[in-house]
């Protein structure tokens, strides 16, 4: 658009060289200089091509010429029409007056109740109920100026701006660059469509690329789900594709979730989006947040991924759970029996670990169901509880909602429960029940009863109680094979409490158990990789230094002393040969 106030009456065809006092002008027209006489070519002077009446009276507009009457004048391309202009000869200044409008070269029109212009600097005001329009889009306003020299045209007083697309924008204040079609829009801005709605304290749109970038605190805001919006304080909007790239402070609402990050890109349309650098990914909702380098979105599958040292924590009032792997993938579908229900999972891939303070685990992923409070451990899981450790082909771990404990765990497949006999010492005793499949309860956030089925074995010190000093005393070692067990794992030992199908179970004093046989062949009691803070989920393995535990063979060694020392003396009584 060429907004063209080519109000050029400079009227060198007319003269009347008589002095008159200043015209009073908008102080936005300067004040011209004495006014020096200009030879003007041919075709720079107007033309007046109509008017009804031509007056000239000099108690009125301050004794220069006036035309009335179905005004229309032209200067290279552009008329102007009105009711009533006045012209300023010696000023090269005119006003227009009533049903001003201008059709320019370019096809832009502008129409308003009044108009000045100033030859001079080519600098124009147009006053009341002011409409500009061209091929790109129609301003509205009570006063437009214009500056022709740098083809800008600007509004202070209130206004809005409509295109071509629907978009409707209103403004306290806006500067329009006709060259460029830059739109500089200032103070608060509203940009209104029919899918969104944009609200920016400082905002600038090519109405050529409808391209608009943000300097200020910004918010796109989506009309059929207001509560899905895109915050930044420095960004830029493509209005076609609807494509937001967002540079700082940015957030991303959408779903009931908050994504964060230095960089940001969202797709209104597919609902595609993605953050690098300090990237969060919250839900209140849900609980939880997923922090780290990229993150991806996906409104319209209510889904989510996370990458870069990635890290969630599920918020619960009395003990949070901290996950970790190179990916977290957090989504949410509706339940299979009742669609209108929506259940929110957690997938975490590769190297994953977890952190709750009765309970820290590792294994290759883990999925959790948020709703239902069910965790599902992959490929080698390891899961601690204070100085017991669980360990099989899967874990299942069974969270309750109301308590946020551990009520039970299943392993599936090579089950091995093991259990520190005395936390307080090194020695190297450990309770032990392992077989096929395995059912771990718990009570007071700790592990205390298992159920093991196919092939159960358990190893289990036995102790009793002196009746003199009222001390625990070692009896011995249980050796236990059964199709299935039930354990009590008290504070020091394991308690068989049952052992059926095709039951043995032998105790052997310590002195007569030789240490071999106080551990199963694929005992893996791990303290190296063991999680004990949560920020130890944050690195691939704490790599702690591996306790070394002592082990307490005296009785056994004496024995075998005594056992030797017999079979000697046997030895020795046994008669000798001699060779003749």
């Amino acid at each position: 658009m060429r907004i063209i106030f080519f109000l050029l009456l400079f009227i060198s065809t007319l003269s009347f060289a008589q002095e008159k006092t200043p015209v009073k002008r908008d102080p936005y027209l300067q004040t011209p200089s004495p006014a020096q006489p200009k030879q003007l070519k041919p075709e720079n002077k107007v033309k007046i091509i109509h008017a009804d009446e031509m007056s000239k009276n000099p108690e009125k507009y301050e004794g220069n010429q006036y035309l009335t009457g179905n005004v229309q004048i032209e200067h290279q391309g552009s008329v102007l029409t009105a009711d009533e202009v006045i012209i300023y000869n010696e000023e090269n200044f005119v006003k227009a007056i009533g049903n001003t409008r201008l059709q320019n070269a370019d096809g832009s029109v502008i129409t308003a109740g009044e108009m000045e212009y100033d030859g001079n600097t080519q600098k124009g005001v147009a006053r009341k109920n002011v409409v500009l329009t061209d091929p790109k889009q129609t301003i509205k306003t009570d006063i437009l100026y214009y500056d022709k020299l740098n083809n800008q045209a600007y509004f202070n007083t209130g206004g809005t701006i409509s295109d071509s697309q629907g978009n409707v924008m209103y403004t306290k204040s806006a500067t329009y660059f006709l060259t460029t079609k830059m739109i500089d829009f200032v103070g608060n801005v509203k940009i209104d469509n029919a899918q969104y709605i944009i609200e920016g304290a400082n905002i600038k749109q090519n109405q050529n690329t409808k391209v608009a970038e943000f300097f200020g605190p910004t918010t796109i805001t989506n009309r059929a789900n207001p509560k899905n919006r895109v915050y930044t304080e420095r960004g830029t909007y493509r209005m076609e594709t609807k494509e937001a790239f967002l540079n700082k402070n940015s957030k991303i609402f959408y779903n009931d979730k908050i994504l964060t990050g230095d960089d940001m890109y969202y797709n209104q349309l597919s609902g595609f989006g993605k953050a690098t650098g300090n990237v969060t990914l919250d839900d209140p909702k849900e609980r939880r947040y997923i922090k780290g380098g990229y993150g991806e979105i996906f409104e319209k599958k209510d889904s989510s991924m996370m990458t870069k040292n990635p890290y969630a924590v599920k918020i619960m009032e009395k003990d949070s759970i901290y996950f970790a792997s190179e990916k977290i993938i957090s989504y949410q579908k509706p339940d299979s029996s009742d669609i209108k229900i929506k259940k929110s999972y957690l997938r975490a891939y590769k190297k994953a670990r977890i952190f709750k303070s009765n309970a820290q685990g590792r294994a290759d992923s883990i999925a959790f169901n948020e709703t239902d409070g069910i965790m599902h451990m992959y490929t080698n899981p390891i899961l601690w509880s204070g100085e017991k450790q669980v360990t099989g082909d899967k874990v299942e771990a069974y969270f309750n909602t109301k308590t946020e404990n551990i009520d039970s765990l299943k392993v599936i497949g090579n089950a091995f429960a093991i259990s520190k006999v005395d936390s307080l010492t090194l020695k190297d005793e450990f309770n032990q029940v392992k077989g096929k499949f395995m059912t771990v309860y718990y009570e007071n956030n700790d592990i205390k009863e298992a159920r093991v089925v196919g092939n159960a074995q358990a190893i289990a010190y036995v102790d009793d109680v002196d009746k003199e000093t009222q001390k625990p005393e070692r009896i011995g070692i249980t050796l236990s094979a059964c199709g299935i067990i039930g354990a009590l794992f008290e504070e020091r030992g394991l308690q068989i409490i049952s052992c059926s199908i095709g039951a043995t179970s032998d105790t052997y004093p310590m002195s007569k158990i030789e240490p071999a046989r106080r551990k199963f062949p694929d005992f893996n009691w791990n303290t190296k990789d063991r999680i004990r803070k949560w920020q130890d989920i944050l690195v691939d393995s704490p790599n702690y230094e591996e306790i070394k535990y002592s082990s307490d063979n005296e009785l056994y060694d004496q024995a075998q002393d005594v056992i030797e020392k017999e079979k000697a003396k046997e030895e020795a009584k046994k008669p000798k040969r001699v060779r003749k």
